[in-house]
């Protein structure tokens, strides 16, 4: 596995971030992309030993694309230089939840999981009212040693407690959030050895599958809204 073209693409976007560089450097693209399936084609057969519902995907689908959208952002650099993908049963949708991978130049990259997407306002309505409702599963599954140690829970998070729920609630910090994700910092180091790579990115997310568990309960019955 070669991760390092991977960071060495990355790292030649990220300093010329326009299409031009871009469009010249397609075969660069194509391996570097390649060797990125090819590390989430084993990362997968390793999650699937303990979470089968990822094998039914291929790679190719559970990645994103570099192009930014740039409508409303004061950054118009057209890429992110960054290769990132969603790996659960649902494949890269954001619900159900599953794995996320970044791999970014800069000691950007992590490994995260968990509800990211805030947007769907119904999706952090289930989990506020799991979380209200299974509060002491929900402290357990936080305070877990090996959970504890590795991850930090992160998510938007509104300033109060929402209406309709119990302002002194012992989850109360927690049904302000809007997301709930875990996040594993990777340092650049961390990603020159492929082998040792995935063994670790396995083990966290064997870690992390009890916190996926517990929301995917919450948000059993949830539907993507339709685009228009």
């Amino acid at each position: 596995m070669n991760i390092q073209i991977i960071m060495d693409y990355l790292t030649e976007l990220s300093l010329n971030n326009n299409r031009e560089w871009y469009h010249a450097n397609k075969e660069f693209f194509r391996r570097a992309n390649a060797a990125f399936e090819e590390f989430l084609q084993e990362l997968m057969l390793e999650i699937g030993r303990f979470d089968g519902g990822v094998l039914q995907h291929q790679p190719k689908d559970l990645t994103f694309k570099l192009v930014r959208d740039t409508r409303f952002s004061h950054d118009k650099s057209p890429y992110n230089p960054a290769f990132r993908a969603h790996i659960s049963s649902g494949g890269k949708l954001p619900v159900p939840v599953g794995y996320y991978l970044v791999l970014k130049p800069g000691d950007q990259s992590f490994l995260g999981g968990g509800l990211f997407a805030d947007m769907f306002k119904e999706a952090t309505k289930m989990v506020r009212n799991h979380i209200a409702q299974n509060g002491d599963e929900w402290e357990g599954i936080l305070r877990e040693p090996a959970f504890r140690e590795l991850f930090t829970v992160k998510g938007n998070a509104l300033k109060n407690v929402p209406a309709g729920y119990e302002k002194e609630h012992p989850q109360a910090e927690y049904l302000k959030y809007k997301s709930w994700y875990p996040e594993y910092p990777l340092r650049d180091a961390e990603l020159r050895d492929g082998e040792a790579l995935l063994a670790k990115a396995a083990e966290l997310f064997r870690t992390m599958k009890p916190f996926n568990d517990y929301l995917n309960r919450a948000l059993a019955g949830f539907r993507m809204p339709e685009s228009r």
